[in-house]
């Protein structure tokens, strides 16, 4: 009786081509899918998952598949069902082809079913199966996308972040203690945000894919990319938190919420904006208890000498500048907790308010309430102050009323887009101000 020797899986014989180390002594059985014999290919030799894509694509004469480009309407003729039974992902397609991404080109039931349920001709490219199952799952199923990027992540330290009540930061809303994956990831991108000191994090679409990025000491610097379903239901998950409307992508909205992390209350400030094909976030980290003192900014012993004697004037116009991130707010924070002695009326005007400080009065610019920062200037003059302060000068009229009150005896504070204290001059002059009546004091942080 004659015995057959058992055919091979034609994976192992591309294994086996030259320079492949160990696969010509692979024995896959014939009858193993596509995905398990990758795996064990993978884990038999020193093959690299993309090499042997390379290898299958070589050897059948197609393309290997590139899966960041996939075409969102290529992507509606291919059911989800289809796509999981048969590891395909829809990449691109004309009115006669549809490019489809697979692990197994000799699969001819897959590539029958999918030439009868998108109408077209499929074309296939080689895709290490790993890599489809990830597309798969971020565009048929996001949730199970961020699933697995949770996977690797300690589920305590996921759900650190809770969303506190404004008045009573002690209470914890019921709905913000679920677990559904999106909820996890953004604790997760919060509290490395925290831990990392970060002052703002920042969620941009693109064609490839979401980023997430922290700024740290003044630098953008990126922490983590993301599928963009997954990086959409992110921002909608921040715009629930901020009470924005998440079914508006058309316009820009900011919000604030409250958070606890690691036992530490933290103020949100969120902003969106919409883009070509999906909307960013950003979220300036405001810690109340951070507030710092001018001896603790680290100014040089000359420097703050000459700062401290400008906040001694009963009357003028100090001016912090210095690109974003340099530590202007921060800078005048410490100057009004220097002057807010409780012997002198302290008023400011902000947006939005960062910190709130003792024996100040805080005014929070709400332009959908008609209240701006030149309009509560005007009514901040009515208010016999000694001390304002203005977050940021913007426009002309906001810098007419400030300049107007340092010359009728009170002393303010503000800051200023410019790259140094020169700047702040040309700055003036640039919003309109007549040059005669252009601030004199000013300060460049940085």
């Amino acid at each position: 009786m004659t015995t057959l020797a058992p055919v091979r899986h034609w994976l192992a014989d591309v294994a086996a081509r030259p320079g492949g180390e160990g696969g010509s002594e692979l024995l896959l059985p014939q009858g193993m899918t596509a995905a398990d014999a990758w795996s064990a290919v993978l884990d038999a030799s020193d093959i690299s998952a993309d090499e042997l894509a390379r290898r299958v694509a070589a050897r059948f004469r197609l393309r290997v598949a590139s899966l960041e480009t996939g075409d969102p309407r290529a992507q509606a003729l291919v059911p989800e069902s289809l796509a999981r039974r048969h590891l395909l992902y829809p990449l691109r397609e004309t009115d006669r082809q549809l490019v489809v991404a697979t692990c197994d080109p000799t699969d001819l039931e897959a590539e029958q079913a999918v030439g009868f349920a998108a109408g077209r001709t499929p074309v296939f490219e080689i895709a290490p199966p790993a890599a489809i199952q990830r597309a798969i799952d971020a565009h048929y199923a996001p949730d199970r996308a961020v699933e697995r990027l949770l996977d690797r992540v300690d589920a305590e330290m996921a759900t650190e972040v809770r969303v506190v009540d404004e008045q009573a930061p002690e209470l914890v809303a019921a709905r913000d203690l679920e677990s559904a994956p999106v909820v996890k990831l953004t604790g997760l991108i919060l509290t490395d945000a925290v831990r990392g000191g970060a002052s703002d994090v920042h969620l941009e679409p693109g064609r490839e894919g979401g980023l997430v990025r922290f700024r740290i000491d003044g630098v953008l610097r990126t922490h983590m990319t993301l599928p963009m379903p997954a990086l959409n239901r992110v921002v909608s998950r921040i715009k629930v938190m901020g009470k924005m409307d998440i079914a508006d992508r058309l316009r820009p909205q900011d919000g604030r919420t409250r958070i606890q992390v690691d036992g530490r209350t933290l103020d949100l400030r969120l902003s969106t904006v919409p883009t070509r094909e999906a909307e960013k976030a950003v979220i300036r980290l405001l810690d109340p208890s951070n507030s710092r003192g001018l001896e603790d900014l680290q100014i040089p012993a000359s420097e703050l000498a000459r700062f401290r004697q400008l906040l001694l004037h009963r009357n003028g116009i100090v001016v912090v500048t210095g690109p974003t991130g340099s530590g202007k707010t921060t800078t005048l924070y410490a100057a009004l907790k220097q002057v807010a002695t409780g012997e002198v009326n302290v008023m400011t005007v902000e947006d939005p308010i960062e910190y709130e400080l003792p024996g100040t009065t805080q005014i929070q610019v709400e332009p959908r309430r008609g209240v701006t920062f030149a309009s509560a200037l005007r009514s901040i003059l009515r208010q016999d102050p000694n001390v304002i302060f203005i977050g940021e000068i913007r426009d002309l009229e906001t810098a007419e009323i400030a300049v107007q009150a340092a010359l009728t005896g009170h002393l303010v504070l503000a800051t200023i887009h410019a790259n140094d204290a020169v700047g702040a001059i040309a700055r003036f002059v640039d919003l309109g101000l007549d040059h005669a009546r252009t601030p004199r004091r000013s300060a460049s942080t940085g």
